[in-house]
């Protein structure tokens, strides 16, 4: 095998690998979103137990319903509080307990969210060097070719 077609099956194979680490980072960065999307979610609701826990027994709230839009209600019982749990299923919790919930959620949330960018940033950093190696080939093979 000559040199220059060892170096253009290393160009092939840094491209597949190039490829692969693309769609890798493309992954991260959507779990990433979405993660922060939970995140900013569970602050609210978070926040949102933080007021109700100052508010008193039939305290009139508005409660948001979506499209910047708000359902006027009064609190019956502000120690009751609904936590899905996932798959459609929820249970009626304290407030003490709901927040506490919320907290081990937004902890979690926030590792998975550093794991995920550490992870971004590994690949993000092999796709560079990757490139960098690959353009020093495409020279080197261009000019065997001149």
């Amino acid at each position: 095998m000559t040199a220059r077609s060892s170096q253009e099956e290393e160009l092939r194979k840094l491209s597949v690998e190039m490829r692969y680490l693309e769609q890798t980072a493309d992954a991260l960065q959507q779990r990433i979103s979405m993660v922060n999307a939970a995140l900013t979610d569970l602050t609210y609701a978070n926040a949102t137990l933080e007021g109700i826990e100052q508010e008193k027994e039939n305290a009139e709230m508005l409660v948001p319903i979506g499209g910047s839009s708000y359902v006027q209600v009064k609190l019956a019982d502000p120690d009751k509080v609904i936590v899905g749990l996932g798959a459609g299923v929820s249970v009626e919790k304290s407030l003490v307990d709901a927040k506490a919930i919320i907290k081990e959620r937004l902890d979690e949330l926030e590792k998975t969210l550093q794991s995920a960018q550490t992870q971004f940033s590994q690949v993000a950093e092999r796709i560079n060097s990757g490139r960098g190696r690959m353009e020093s080939l495409l020279a080197t093979v261009r000019q065997g070719n001149a």
